[in-house]
């Protein structure tokens, strides 16, 4: 990204940087509501059901998908602090966008949120698809699930609904979501405990009872472990999109990015006990079965709880794509709102409605662009969907790496001054950073190959490649067009974190869910 350019002038310690004022609901929600509104982002469902399949498929991974599930939450974690301690300076919901600005530059700052704007606009039309399918599989609307064009009826009937929520206010979306999450998360806790009943109990036909060396990812070759960890990096997103509410929660300051943190945990545990679960039930020649790897928890849902209980997964898998199609429209919403305040973008987009105190411009406008970005790929092609799907993994290793850089870079006067420092705000930001870079490098030379996407080369280069890679030098030709017409913006100088901020104390709110 040499064309991304930065202010040259040297960093000089700034005061504490005060947000910027957005007309956003103050003390909305509490950390109950970021923790959620964190993990309902990710879809564990959905994510389990698209993802699982593929991840066993990975020759000579198998059995040890929980030991990837365990790779893959390492710089997902790692760059959760990032997000904890640069939330902590600098509450602001545009978060990575803010965060790399002040810390890498104007430039590289409006690359990073046009690079979340385009990994939300490219999962839109899968998450709303599955919401629509499963909308029809519930109602046993088999042949309205089949159809094209249902799909994409129910796809835009789900968007429109889901950005009308947003449209209403955050408690409405935070309340939502709890319902929706809560749902998901049971389901999937008792779908584990039964089938794991199951294997221990009356031994299902190809069960297999859980080893330690499931877990264990030194049991891989690399080769391996690396195509494994590139699909497990993609169930993991979306956490972050908890501390995109920052500015409408209580303990700004703290709360958000603690439930950042939290959200990683969590997710972990849910993939890695659902994971299991599901091979240990019928071993992973069902899994691994290419009729079966697109909808995992569906084919298993009949063996497990049997009819017409096997409804319950379709629930889960349905509330999950929902859930999260709704928290993709928020956290763009609001990046699009702070890059408008902070004059990067036209103002429009900074409104705020008077009444329901969300960004409706913003909130309206994402909700519009997704519809007419599924509309066009669900008609182009199931396998051009695919390929967005994976492309989605390039914008989400950009700015999430970019994030823990730009944490290092933000506290680096203070990374010295003690050895919690030098780990929490230097060692471990960077480290996430730059495993999810070499993530990237290792899905360009696999994705370059055209055997290993679902789409023909277009000029010799995957769609995937297009859509990812492509797709972030769009936003990078967008950011040196617009320098001369937000020049105030690209004016700005490089900060630092003022000496002794991370040990301030933070005045924290009551609690409030």
């Amino acid at each position: 990204m040499a064309s991304v350019s930065v202010p040259s002038s040297a960093a000089a310690p700034a005061p504490s940087p005060g947000v910027i004022d957005k007309g956003l609901k103050k003390n909305a929600i509490g950390y109950l509501s970021n923790l959620v509104i964190g993990v309902a982002s990710t879809a564990p469902a959905y994510s389990l059901a698209a993802t699982l399949g593929f991840i066993v498929a990975v020759k000579g991974v198998g059995v040890h998908a929980p030991a990837v599930m365990l790779v893959a939450f390492v710089p997902m974690l790692l760059v959760a602090a990032a997000y904890k301690y640069l939330n902590r300076a600098d509450p602001d919901a545009g978060t990575t966008f803010a965060w790399t600005t002040r810390a890498l530059g104007p430039g590289m700052g409006w690359v990073n949120g046009w690079a979340i704007f385009l990994a939300d606009v490219l999962v839109m039309a899968s998450l709303a698809q599955i919401a629509a399918i499963y909308t029809y599989k519930l109602f046993g609307l088999d042949a309205a699930a089949e159809s094209q064009a249902w799909q994409i009826v129910g796809a835009v009937v789900w968007i429109a609904l889901m950005t009308w929520i947003c449209y209403r206010g955050i408690e409405l979306s935070a309340r939502i979501q709890q319902f929706l999450l809560s749902a998901e998360i049971a389901i999937l806790a008792l779908f584990s405990a039964v089938a794991l009943i199951k294997v221990y109990g009356s031994h299902p036909t190809g069960s297999i009872e859980p080893k330690a060396s499931w877990f264990n990812p030194f049991a891989m070759n690399g080769g391996a472990l690396v195509t494994g960890v590139l699909l497990g990096v993609f169930i993991y997103w979306g956490w972050d999109s908890g501390v995109a509410v920052n500015e409408e929660s209580e303990d700004a300051n703290e709360g958000p990015g603690r439930a950042a943190v939290m959200s990683t945990i969590l997710l972990v545990l849910i993939y890695v006990v659902v994971s299991t679960a599901s091979l240990a039930f019928h071993g992973p020649g069902l899994l691994t079965n290419p009729e079966n790897q697109s909808d995992i928890l569906n084919v298993l849902g009949s063996s497990v709880f049997g009819y017409p209980w096997d409804k319950l997964l379709i629930i889960a898998v349905l509330t999950s794509a929902s859930a999260s199609t709704q928290t993709t429209i928020l956290p763009t919403a609001r990046t699009t709102l702070s890059m408008a305040h902070w004059k990067a973008i036209p103002r429009i987009f900074g409104r705020v409605h008077p009444r329901y105190l969300t960004p409706d411009v913003s909130t309206l406008a994402m909700g519009a662009v997704s519809i007419v970005w599924t509309v066009a790929i669900l008609l182009i092609s199931e396998s051009a969907l695919e390929d967005a799907i994976v492309a989605i993994g390039f914008p989400i290793c950009f700015y999430y790496g970019f994030t823990g850089v730009a944490c290092c870079v933000y506290y680096r006067h203070e990374l010295f001054k003690s050895v919690r420092n030098f780990i929490l705000l230097g060692l471990a930001p960077l480290a996430g950073g730059l495993m999810l870079f070499g993530v990237a490098y290792k899905a360009i030379l696999y994705y370059k190959v055209a055997e290993n996407v679902s789409s023909k080369p277009i000029l010799g280069i995957t769609l995937p490649l297009w859509m990812g890679i492509g797709g972030l030098l769009v936003g990078v030709l967008l950011m040196l067009i617009s320098r001369p017409f937000f020049r105030e913006y690209f004016s700005r100088k490089l900060e630092t974190a003022r000496p002794g901020l991370i040990d301030e104390p933070v005045e924290h709110a009551p609690a409030h869910f």
